[in-house]
């Protein structure tokens, strides 16, 4: 393997991202004026995100067949090429392009890549996810210090991110899951009110105990929850769409009801869509600012307990995580060599 890689390709657009990849082989190229190659040892899992592409339903990612896909790794640097400064073998670095997650290696251009303190699950998690949960609250949220905030799958790789930077604000944190597990991992972060809605109704909690009260909300779910969040957002209150997970099916349910206007303008509030990829200009901000929060021991990561080993187990990792059982970031380690389950 030291002259290639083995990544997962997309080949042809299907129902599911298994259905739509296979393994294949690629020699590893040297890299060129501006480039680095890295050796990859971990990457992140985006369920929802992998479904979509391997559907084709992404609509500002234009994927030409066949394709590499996943989007976020991290690595150590192997080999440096000329005019590139920022980088020296034996570093860790980091990539959260589209194409660059699901491979054991990548020789790209150096401005695609950041520099981590190591290469290891945490760093690959906030230069990624946590970038999105910093970027959705404070840049598209607008949070404000002692607001408060709803967050759905609270207990997730992004929510349990949300949860402990809306806390760092003295924010009152709403945070939504589904099981006891789930709700004790979130109180443990901080979390003010945790609604398992498994066990009591969102709608039901939200317009008793936070009646027009929510300043930011964030919602990667979509259906009943949004709803419940839109209803009862604060005067000036916004509700961040960063993800639809119950319209993931690709028939999104047709709601017949009043105008969402009628719900907003007399509030003043709004709801504003969330992607990060189109936020690149903020990553580096965002990336140092988390970085120094970690390494003050400000905010912790969270990884699902269920380990995946190889890049064969990336298809069982995202079925894993669009399951609704994990907790915490979905990663794999990509330093296993045979992929076998």
């Amino acid at each position: 393997m030291n002259n290639g890689y083995r990544a997962l390709q997309l080949s042809r657009f299907a129902a599911t991202f298994r259905d739509a990849t296979e393994l294949v082989e690629l020699p590893l190229r040297p890299p060129g004026p501006g480039e680095i190659s890295v050796r990859n040892a971990w990457c992140g899992v985006n369920g929802i995100f992998d479904t979509q592409i391997a559907r084709n339903a992404v609509d500002y990612v234009r994927v030409r067949l066949p394709s590499l896909t996943g989007v976020e790794a991290a690595g150590v640097v192997t080999a440096v090429g000329p005019e590139v400064d920022d980088f020296r073998v034996g570093d860790a670095a980091v990539t959260v392009r589209f194409t660059g997650g699901y491979r054991e290696a990548n020789t790209g251009p150096a401005a695609q890549f950041a520099r981590i303190g190591a290469a290891s699950p945490e760093w690959l998690t906030l230069a990624s996810t946590g970038v999105s949960a910093l970027l959705a609250l404070e840049h598209v949220g607008a949070v404000a210090n002692g607001q408060t905030v709803a967050v759905s799958a609270a207990a997730g790789g992004l929510g349990h991110l949300i949860v402990q930077l809306a806390k760092l604000r003295a924010c009152t944190v709403v945070a939504i899951c589904g099981g006891p597990k789930k709700a004790a991992f979130l109180r443990r972060l901080g979390a003010d009110r945790v609604i398992d809605y498994q066990a009591e109704s969102v709608r039901e909690v939200l317009d008793r105990e936070f009646v027009d009260a929510i300043d930011v909300a964030i919602d990667t779910v979509s259906g009943p929850t949004f709803d419940a969040m839109l209803d009862n957002l604060a005067v000036g209150g916004r509700l961040v769409a960063g993800g639809a997970a119950q319209d993931l099916a690709g028939r999104p349910e047709v709601v017949t009801g009043p105008r969402i206007v009628h719900k907003l303008y007399y509030k003043g509030a709004s709801v504003r869509g969330f992607m990060n990829g189109l936020l690149p200009a903020l990553w580096p901000d965002a990336r140092r600012r988390l970085f120094g929060l970690y390494e003050a021991g400000q905010i912790a990561v969270t990884f699902d307990e269920v380990p995946f080993c190889g890049i064969g187990r990336i298809p069982d990792a995202v079925e894993h995580l669009l399951s609704g059982q994990s907790m915490g970031k979905v990663v794999v380690d990509l330093r296993t060599i045979d992929a076998s389950p």
